[in-house]
């Protein structure tokens, strides 16, 4: 059986979120380092082979090339979640886990960008990028919010699933631009949470609260 192998870049959080899920499903995996700051490998001919948008994370499985953070975690735990708990088999939370993470792939995009223009210098309006991922996290809060006021922990169902694994490094990562956590005390709550689950493992830029 051919090894699983992504392409990564360290401080990519879409690559974390892929990275945090390996780790949680207790799978071992090759790591193929792309230099995406400042080398721009992740545009070079070689990685539009496998994904011809040019952006990572790219999972390769086998014979099978996945790239797109939401569809590899999709694939990974569909493939080796057993327990069905990253990817509900009831239909209500499965439809609700893909509602987020398509939310995670459109309205928090800005989130990943303004992070992007303001760690790497990538081009872009930053205040307007910062001022959407406000409302994105706004949502997010709101919702956590309603949850928790119904003694419920997580954004869908009574475990945690690959909506809070795809939402978590988006917000967790954000003080890095300058969105205060502060702001949004249910996704505080929520981020410790997550940060006790077995397995997990953080990357530079997510805070330890105490």
């Amino acid at each position: 059986m051919s090894a699983i192998t992504l392409y990564n870049y360290e401080l990519e959080d879409s690559c974390y979120r892929v990275r945090l899920l390996l780790k949680m499903l207790g799978l071992e995996y090759i790591t193929f380092a792309v230099d995406m700051v400042p080398g721009n490998e992740h545009k070079s001919p070689a990685m539009l082979a496998l994904n011809p948008l040019g952006e990572i994370p790219i999972l390769t499985d086998g014979e099978l090339t996945l790239y797109g953070a939401e569809a590899i975690m999709t694939y990974l735990a569909g493939a080796y979640d057993t327990s069905g708990t990253w990817l509900p088999k009831q239909p209500s939370h499965l439809g609700r886990v893909m509602q987020w993470l398509a939310f995670s792939a459109g309205p928090l995009k800005a989130a990943m960008t303004a992070r992007q223009v303001s760690l790497f210098g990538l081009p872009g309006d930053f205040e307007t990028l910062k001022a959407q991922s406000r409302k994105a996290f706004r949502i997010m809060d709101d919702h956590m919010t309603l949850r928790q006021i119904d003694g419920k922990d997580w954004f869908v169902g009574d475990g945690p699933t690959l909506a809070d694994l795809t939402l978590f490094p988006t917000f967790a990562l954000s003080r890095d631009y300058g969105i205060d956590h502060d702001e949004f005390p249910a996704l505080r709550i929520w981020i410790r949470r997550f940060r006790a689950l077995p397995g997990f493992t953080t990357m530079p830029g997510i805070p330890d609260y105490h």
